[in-house]
């Protein structure tokens, strides 16, 4: 099933700085590490989308994760690095295995669990 990773483009550097010193946000560092981490092999049915503002802009290096019939989550307060990029990426291989979007935490990359920031019931769920 297909995985989509939502990257806000628009998003700060950090808490202090809108751009790093060449102007580019933080979301685009961040979208661009993302992109030269993800393995195509591995990471066929992972997308990669570019969005402009997730409106969390209370936490830089915001992204959004999600697959049709799973929960969703908002992640952030991540900064714009290969690290970064690598926990993401690890942490969406582990979802993408789940059969409705919840990740044991015993399988949480290191440096995710203080990032999470909101969990989204799935689009297609009936009340």
């Amino acid at each position: 099933m297909s995985v989509t990773l939502y990257i806000c483009a628009t998003c700060r550097s950090s808490r202090s700085a809108e751009h790093d010193v060449d102007g580019r946000t933080g979301g685009e560092l961040l979208a661009d590490a993302l992109q030269i981490q993800r393995n195509d092999s591995k990471d066929a049915d992972l997308q990669l989308r570019r969005f402009d503002c997730l409106q969390a802009c209370s936490r830089h290096c915001v992204v959004h994760l999600r697959s049709p019939g799973k929960i969703g989550y908002v992640i952030g307060g991540l900064p714009p690095t290969s690290e970064s990029a690598q926990t993401l990426l690890n942490y969406a291989r582990e979802y993408r295995q789940s059969a409705d979007g919840v990740v044991p935490y015993a399988a949480w990359p290191p440096g995710i669990a203080e990032h999470f920031i909101a969990r989204i019931p799935p689009l297609d769920q009936d009340d």
